[in-house]
């Protein structure tokens, strides 16, 4: 039985998404504020965390990023009754899996849980077949199964994208990829239009592993396509 965690404070919202995700087999805790929110994912272990933008206390971009922050990596479907694109932006940027536009169909919904759940499954299932990987790169080390970076020894804190966009590139040196199919493959749902998220990753990527972000050594540039890494190191 899969567990979700909403975190939203119109009851009526919340009577309707747990009739649905009942019916998928699905449990549901609720919080009807961000402070709740916070304090039940942190104490518990979830599938999925629904969660509203608009909270009381603790907005939902604040929660999201405080649940990354502490590596909490379940899977964040965001609820926003802003259609303005800035807000979509930053809830990916600030971590989350999926959004969806209040109103929204509850056809819609459920499809986006089930290609939430299905990307989970996936990528369980594809951690068990696959022995434990470190990629070496002289100073620079990725343990893909700790999920783990280090610069000469030094563990460098990344995000969960900034971490799968690396280990990504850093699986397959030399191959350029765009920015629409970084979309695609990290963020796991195709978001046309939202390339520029993608490149704030890398830059703040770039930051935080290069020698000189304006000279990277790692993360390279194909000019008209998109990145790959470097395949001569």
């Amino acid at each position: 039985m899969k567990r979700v965690l909403i975190i939203e404070d119109d009851p009526h919202i919340v009577d309707l998404i747990e009739i649905h995700l009942n019916d998928l087999g699905c449990s549901l805790v609720r919080a009807s504020d961000g402070l709740r929110g916070l304090a039940a994912a942190e104490g518990s272990t979830f599938d999925l965390i629904i969660l509203d933008l608009m909270l009381p206390h603790v907005d939902g971009l604040e929660v999201c990023r405080r649940l990354r922050m502490q590596q909490i990596n379940t899977p964040i479907l965001m609820l926003t009754a802003k259609s303005e694109e800035i807000d979509k932006v930053l809830g990916l940027e600030t971590g989350a899996d999926d959004y969806l536009t209040k109103p929204f169909s509850v056809r819609e919904l459920i499809a986006r849980v089930k290609a939430i759940f299905r990307r989970s499954n996936l990528a369980q299932q594809k951690q068990q077949k696959e022995p434990p990987s470190i990629l070496n790169f002289g100073d620079l080390v990725i343990d893909l199964e700790k999920r783990k970076v280090t610069i000469q020894q030094k563990r460098v804190e990344l995000s969960p994208k900034e971490f799968e966009l690396l280990a990504l590139m850093a699986a397959h040196p030399g191959k350029s990829y765009d920015r629409q199919r970084l979309l695609t493959l990290v963020w796991g749902y195709d978001f046309n239009g939202f390339e520029h998220t993608v490149n704030s990753h890398i830059n703040r990527l770039r930051r935080k592993i290069e020698p000189q972000a304006d000279q990277p050594r790692y993360i390279l540039t194909t000019w008209g396509i998109g990145y790959r890494f470097n395949e001569e190191l």
